[in-house]
């Protein structure tokens, strides 16, 4: 298979508005099937093409994500990114609840309210602290997070990127915990304090979603970089 054949499969995928990551998996699954269409029923490229872009048909039909994505994607990329997030979705919880566990051993060992809210603050600052840090020591590579910039204005780098916006958000809800005193939990867990359980309970589960959230868009940060380094030489030519 020649380089202008090779490019032809490789625009109608970005077409079929794949990542670049999902795209060149892809890309080399359908080259070989085209040969093998080729050899199998003597074609030439150009049926041995569309006979396998029949057989692919269902994987690029356009549906909703609408959790992550805005507009349609491709069938394929759903399945993929839908794996993919709920890995990620599964840590981010994991390491909330651990937040959460550290929460209540700070309410439990406080002396006083005051000395809680200390210990809320600082926790809390900690999941503000940590995105500005990943941004800070990763610029270099800032022009390949912004959602909205492609390869060739077509394609995404990789299905990560879609959810680089989420650490900006975060970030905000964190700035707005850290400036509370958390003290409706205290007065619950510590004081028994039943007519406060209404605040209580939302002053200990707001931080575990933000904390969440903070999670998911560090460890979604480190996968697209991840996969950038496996696309360099892609993106480099």
């Amino acid at each position: 298979m020649n380089k202008e054949q090779i490019d032809l499969i490789k625009d109608y995928l970005i077409f079929q508005k794949l990542p670049l990551d999902i795209l060149l998996e892809v890309e080399d699954h359908m080259a070989s099937q085209v040969l093998d269409i080729q050899n199998r029923d003597r074609l030439s490229f150009e049926e041995a093409f569309l006979k396998t872009q029949k057989l692919w048909e269902q994987e690029f039909k356009m549906t909703s994500y609408s959790l992550f994505y805005s507009e349609q994607i491709p069938v394929m990329v759903k399945k993929i990114a839908k794996a993919k997030y709920n890995d990620i979705l599964k840590k981010s919880f994991l390491y909330a609840m651990i937040s959460l566990g550290v929460n209540l051993l700070f309410i439990y060992f406080s002396d006083s309210q005051e000395m809680y809210t200390d210990f809320f603050r600082g926790q809390n600052m900690l999941f503000l602290l940590a995105p500005a840090l990943v941004w800070g020591y990763n610029y270099k590579i800032r022009n390949y997070v912004k959602r909205d910039f492609k390869y060739k204005g077509r394609s995404f780098y990789s299905i990560y990127q879609q959810n680089m916006g989420i650490m900006i958000v975060s970030m905000t809800t964190m700035a707005q915990i850290v400036s509370k005193e958390g003290k409706y939990a205290y007065l619950l867990v510590k004081n028994h304090h039943q007519e406060d359980i209404l605040f209580g309970l939302v002053t200990l589960i707001l931080p575990f979603f933000a904390q969440m959230m903070v999670l998911f868009g560090i460890i979604n940060f480190f996968e697209h970089k991840k996969t950038l380094k496996k696309l360099s030489t892609f993106i480099a030519e």
